[in-house]
C-alpha cells in the first residue's frame, strides 16, 4: 500500500507573504533510499517520490487518498501569532 502525506506547504524564508500557502500537498513518502556509493548522493528505486500533487482543499485532499487507496498522514499546520510592532520600537529604550 503506497503511503502520502497531506500537509499545507510553509513559506519559504524568501517569502514575506503568505499567498501560496493556501493550498494542500499531498506527497508520497519514499522508501528503500540509499546511498550511491560512487557519488555519495541519497537514491531511491522509488519513482513515486517524486509526484506532489496540489489540491485547493484539504476535504479533496483526503478524498483523493481513500479514492485511490492511499493510506495518508494528515499533518494539521500551525497558527502562527504576529507581532505587531511600529519602526519606532526599535529606537525606544525600555
Amino acid at each position: 500500500m503506497r503511503k502520502a502525506k497531506i500537509y499545507i506547504p510553509t513559506k519559504t524564508a524568501m517569502q514575506s507573504g503568505r499567498g501560496k500557502s493556501k493550498s494542500w500537498v499531498l506527497k508520497f513518502k519514499t522508501k528503500d533510499t540509499g546511498t550511491n556509493p560512487l557519488m555519495g548522493w541519497e537514491s531511491s528505486d522509488d519513482t513515486l517520490g517524486e509526484i506532489t500533487l496540489v489540491f485547493s482543499t484539504k476535504k479533496k485532499a483526503i478524498d483523493y487518498a481513500k479514492k485511490n487507496n492511499i493510506e495518508y498522514e494528515l499533518v494539521k499546520p500551525k497558527k502562527s501569532s504576529f507581532i505587531i510592532k511600529s519602526y519606532a520600537d526599535n529606537f525606544l529604550k525600555d
